[in-house]
């Protein structure tokens, strides 16, 4: 439950400016789609991947670390880990499972020539899409429990293109037919009261003394 006098109290402090930024970025937010990486190297690629679900409006990042773990390259996020949401996971399993719990279907990004195409696919469902690592692809685990598969039409000699730029090209794909479409695909009036939270304490800096500060105060 958001303590909403909590909420009032720490976008009193941010400007005009920003709230209305926060508002209008949310109603272009959503969680119908969520994006899962495995195991990507290179850490850029990653960060990369963030920064197109943070500029197209997905919500929730999804990160399987079973190999590779390492810390996102905020450089080449370049903020968006301030606005897109992260879950991180040591298993495939544990994050399929977890998809799963929440209403997704799992979709495989392959390049494999019976895969449907992404004009093809079918918006309507809520789907968590993998993209797998730069050298490999995704791993057979998981495209063994995959429920479909989605590629990229391509029309040259090159048989794959780089995690970063098939993930952006696939999030903007199927963001843009979601805003377009009558699916119900925003977020819930909770889940926008949630983020603008976050992202007002993500705004202010030294927000623990400020939040150690206001509940001192106002106790609950």
């Amino acid at each position: 439950m958001i303590d909403l006098d909590y909420l009032a109290f720490l976008e009193d402090i941010l400007t005009d400016n920003r709230k209305e930024k926060f508002l209008k970025v949310l109603e272009n937010r959503t969680k119908h789609f969520t994006i899962a990486v495995e195991d990507v190297y290179q850490m850029h690629n990653t960060s990369a991947v963030m920064r197109s679900c943070e500029v197209f409006g997905i919500q929730e990042l999804n990160i399987i670390e079973q190999r590779f773990g390492k810390r996102i390259d905020k450089e080449i996020a370049l903020g968006a880990q301030k606005w897109v949401d992260i879950n991180r996971f040591d298993t495939v399993d544990g994050c399929i499972s977890s998809l799963r719990d929440k209403g997704y279907q799992i979709i495989a990004t392959t390049p494999h020539e019976n895969d449907c195409l992404i004009q093809d696919f079918d918006i309507s469902k809520p789907s968590a899409l993998f993209f797998g690592t730069e050298k490999d692809g995704l791993s057979p685990e998981i495209l063994e429990k995959a429920d479909g598969f989605l590629k990229i039409p391509m029309v040259g000699f090159t048989e794959s293109l780089n995690i970063s730029v098939s993930a952006a090209i696939i999030i903007q794909n199927l963001t843009n037919r979601l805003r377009n479409s009558d699916i119900k695909w925003k977020l819930s009036d909770e889940e926008i009261l949630q983020k603008r939270l976050d992202w007002a304490k993500n705004s202010i800096r030294d927000i623990k003394r400020i939040e150690a500060r206001y509940y001192q105060d106002n106790p609950r």
